[in-house]
């Protein structure tokens, strides 16, 4: 790759870690809920619904946002995803029952931002070889992460001034402006610009290892990663749904608990950048190993946290380990299936944290409701990593084709 060429790659890795930070406006949702369960006066599971649509909508749409980015290219599908999401939270500024919101955040507003996420990780990793492949999709991906340090505080600093309705119409507009200037920049690299593989790599990644979407789902390793995303994401997804609230629960900490999503946000960036730089080094599946061990501990000691210090120290743990899966989960399914459909084949496999997006925040939403504590969905989600660190140890790359 020559120089022009590496920087071309580096100015689309960047404009796509900006399309990810205002994708991220998911995890921003903590701070809606609180306000829909102050405000409005609904429950932790109503409030937690809209959240939980959204990523299953966002997660299943990958599959064919996947696909479309991989034939029309990511500039069109992210233009096209902006203005989706941002008309879905215009619109959410509009609704005043739940099943309304449900349909405007959870259904439009997420179909925008699976079509904005599958496009920006896949272009970027393929104007880089292997050995730099987990660094890229962890910068591009702590985008995703990073989006909540800078959307929490302004979004609840809208909801204090301007109520419910006015911040979603204001972040909608904000969302069009800024994802249709950044995908400008997006393009997937020609034949001459992508990366020359070494001999070891051109072995490894012949052309019979391209797997198409049918071929993927035929294998086993499809359905170990499947598994092993909604396992280990089901933690950090419940913690992002209701961090403000769990501050109330278990600190009384009733004035900055959004705070904690800041902070889980920040390490949530940071997991996703150590995660891919670190499983260049020492494997795919090690790493892993490493990011659910740690995971599952701070969970079956979450309940312990009853101090602001405390929960800080836990939020910072749950989103090293929660960023991480980004990083890993991609790479690996490059590594495994190869570039060329990386789109829709991640795109398969990131269903499995859609159905982590429905089981976490409603599990966390049914449990506080009934006992008035998240204990036991914090139990829950500790099991759920000790079996995702088991499923590991039965992960094997794909025999190499001929």
């Amino acid at each position: 790759m020559n120089k022009t060429t590496n920087n071309r790659g580096w100015i689309i890795t960047f404009a796509a870690l900006g399309i990810n930070l205002i994708m991220g406006t998911l995890y921003s949702w903590g701070v809606i809920k609180k306000a829909l369960v102050s405000d409005w006066h609904w429950t932790n599971t109503d409030a937690a619904l809209p959240f939980t649509v959204s990523a299953a909508v966002f997660a299943f749409t990958m599959i064919f946002a996947g696909r479309a980015q991989d034939k029309f290219g990511p500039k069109l599908v992210t233009i096209f995803g902006g203005i989706m999401l941002g008309g879905g939270l215009i619109l959410s500024g509009f609704a005043t029952s739940l099943m309304t919101m449900v349909f405007t955040f959870g259904v439009i507003g997420s179909i925008g931002i699976g079509l904005g996420y599958s496009a920006a990780t896949p272009c970027a990793m393929k104007w880089f070889d292997s050995s730099k492949k987990g660094l890229i999709a962890g910068i591009v991906v702590s985008g995703v992460g990073l989006s909540p340090v800078y959307m929490t505080p302004i979004t609840s600093t809208l909801l204090k001034a301007y109520g419910i309705s006015n911040t979603f119409i204001i972040l909608g507009v904000f969302a069009i402006a800024v994802v249709s200037v950044l995908s400008m920049f997006l393009a997937d690299p020609t034949e001459d610009q992508a990366p020359k593989a070494s001999a070891k790599q051109a072995a490894s990644t012949q052309k019979g290892n391209d797997y198409t979407w049918s071929e993927v789902a035929k294998t086993p390793q499809f359905y170990l990663l499947w598994v092993m995303y909604l396992l280990a994401a089901t933690a950090g997804l419940m913690l992002i749904a209701h961090l403000p609230s769990i501050a109330v629960a278990q600190a009384d900490w009733k004035t900055a608990g959004f705070m904690l999503v800041v902070i889980l946000s920040i390490f949530n960036a940071i997991g996703r950048l150590g995660a891919g730089a670190l499983s260049d080094k020492v494997g795919r599946t090690r790493a892993m190993m490493i990011v659910f061990m740690i995971q599952a501990v701070n969970m079956f000691l979450f309940a312990f946290y009853t101090s602001i210090p405390m929960l800080v120290v836990g939020s910072a743990i749950a989103g090293i380990s929660y960023g991480a899966v980004f990083s890993l989960f991609p790479t690996t399914t490059a590594e495994y299936f190869g570039m060329k459909n990386l789109g829709v084949n991640y795109g398969m496999i990131f269903t499995g944290w859609g159905i982590a997006g429905v089981v976490g925040p409603m599990l966390g939403g049914m449990v506080a409701d009934k006992t008035g504590s998240y204990s036991n969905g914090y139990l829950v989600a500790g099991v759920f990593l000790i079996l995702a660190t088991i499923l590991v140890s039965l992960l094997k790359a794909p025999k190499t084709r001929t």
